[in-house]
């Protein structure tokens, strides 16, 4: 049996857990209800800053400078999820951020994943650390974006994702 998760692992993973629901409730339908989808934009926005502004330095800060080993990794998804968060969605875009969140999350969720890793790093200061993830302000979402550079970057990350 494996030991309870820490504080951050929690926190991070009910986030998790509530932007599931969100963008599941904008692919439920015909239309993408966007309601869900916008508060599932700027929640998973806001998620991605809490990992690369508060998580992954302090655990880097915790390893004497050097970054955890799956910090690449991570940081290449939240690149191309981020990016999938421009353009007006579409039910491919959504069906790739769903595709893209199943393989990401269990990077941070699983046993010995990020989060379990962030959590005995910072084990003496996780009240304090999880006190800066509930402070962190709301992401500021700009305005849906369908120009050609979009679509073209769009179209790179549907052939990189089929190709892994």
């Amino acid at each position: 049996m494996s030991e309870p998760h820490g504080k951050i692992h929690q926190f991070m993973c009910e986030d998790h857990a509530r932007l599931d629901t969100l963008l599941a409730q904008a692919r439920a339908g015909e239309a993408i209800a966007l309601p869900p989808y916008e508060l599932f934009r700027s929640g998973l926005l806001k998620h991605i800053g809490l990992e690369e502004k508060i998580l992954l330095p302090a655990a880097r800060e915790a390893r004497g400078g050097e970054p955890l080993p799956i910090a690449k990794q991570l940081r290449t998804d939240h690149s191309a999820l981020a990016a999938l968060m421009v353009p007006t969605p579409t039910h491919d875009i959504l069906a790739l951020l769903s595709e893209l969140l199943a393989r990401h999350n269990p990077l941070e969720e699983t046993d010995g994943g990020m989060y379990d890793q962030v959590d005995a790093l910072t084990a003496s200061g996780a009240d304090a650390l999880l006190a800066r993830l509930r402070a962190a302000p709301e992401v500021p979402v700009a305005p849906h974006v369908d120009n050609e550079r979009v679509q073209r970057h769009v179209a790179q990350l549907f052939e990189s994702t089929r190709r892994r």
